[in-house]
């Protein structure tokens, strides 16, 4: 699966009362569909996801995909202490053909060794049916040497990096070569994407050896065979880094990351874009631009206020942000005056 570009990190809405309001999320779905943003994550940093019951993982899970636009790349987050409960969250993002899982260092495993981290993220890579996304921030950081060891498994595709290591990350991984499915224009093929226009062929399963993925059970899976209404080509991506700093997006960029996951995504995607496409197109001076614009709205909002002052600031821009969910309280009237005037040079 092919990363390129901003994945924005959807917030979760919630009716007043504190009920999961499954209506906004698919608003806010459809229209970040309409912007030119990569993809979204669903339930991940900015998603509360630690306050959902299973069911209501479910629930947020079916409602975003069944909204999005088939091209764009759709990752759902894992917010699971142990790798049953991880695996399982995994295997309902399989069946609703999502593109990939996300993956942080769980609380249970904050100081803890080495080899029980390794553990973790292989166990589930072993048994996920779909790739992995490791994430990589201050507080829950990972080792370079970690994510080096980590990048060698067949399923995991690559890391978010929020702590501005992508270079040395980048050189740590150089080993892995790795290539993905894009359309003709280079862009990424999405699951929804060959559901309509790929088929299996029938007795073409293809036997994963036990060995090729360290531990673990071996899967058997049928290769898809491209349909006339889809015509791709192949990519070389190894292990893909991408971003995870709003302030530093376009640092990000000039060391290599091929995309980002910017927490401010979620209330200016048009804003983040506009960095990543002026980098794009070789125009530094107008990617310095669009990034400075960000800089002191994303340490105010971002990080100082958080997920309620993501909230608040998607609300300025026509995506519903509404209330957190306890134990997170909304943002007082001062720290809203203060959010509308960050976000005026970024109102759509």
């Amino acid at each position: 699966m092919l990363l390129d570009g901003i994945h924005v990190p959807l917030t979760t809405p919630f009716y007043p009362d504190g009920r999961l309001n499954l209506r906004k999320l698919e608003h806010n779905v459809d229209r970040y569909s309409r912007t030119p943003v990569a993809g979204m994550i669903v339930l991940g940093a900015n998603g509360e996801p630690n306050t959902l019951s299973d069911v209501e993982t479910r629930e947020a899970l079916e409602a975003a995909v069944a909204m999005a636009a088939d091209e764009k790349v759709m990752l759902a987050g894992v917010a699971r202490d142990g790798v049953s409960s991880a695996l399982e969250v995994a295997a309902i993002a399989a069946g609703l053909r999502y593109d990939g899982v996300v993956l942080r260092l769980p609380p249970t495993l904050l100081g803890g060794g080495v080899r029980e981290i390794l553990t973790y993220f292989q166990a589930i890579a072993d048994g996920s049916a779909l790739p992995v996304l490791l994430t990589s921030a201050p507080g829950r950081e990972l080792t370079v040497e970690t994510i080096a060891e980590l990048a060698g498994h067949p399923q995991i595709m690559g890391v978010v990096e929020g702590s501005g290591r992508i270079a040395a990350l980048k050189a740590a991984t150089s080993f892995v070569k790795r290539t993905a499915t894009v359309t003709t224009i280079f862009a990424a093929v999405t699951e929804r994407m060959l559901a309509k226009a790929i088929a299996p062929v029938a007795g073409s399963g293809s036997y994963i050896a036990l060995e090729s993925l360290g531990t673990g059970t071996a899967v058997a899976v049928a290769p898809p065979v491209a349909g006339p209404g889809l015509k791709t080509r192949t990519r070389e991506t190894g292990f893909q880094v991408l971003g995870g700093s709003t302030v530093e997006m376009l640092t990000a960029f000039r060391a290599g990351a091929l995309g980002a996951v910017p927490r401010m995504a979620a209330c200016a995607p048009q804003a983040c874009y506009e960095v990543f496409a002026g980098w794009k197109d070789g125009d530094e001076g107008l990617a310095e631009e669009k990034q400075s614009r960000l800089i002191q709205a994303s340490h105010r909002i971002e990080g100082e206020l958080g997920v309620p002052g993501l909230k608040y600031a998607c609300d300025l821009n026509g995506y519903f942000g509404g209330r957190p969910r306890l134990p997170f309280v909304m943002a007082s009237g001062t720290e809203k005056a203060e959010i509308d005037e960050l976000m005026r040079g970024m109102r759509n």
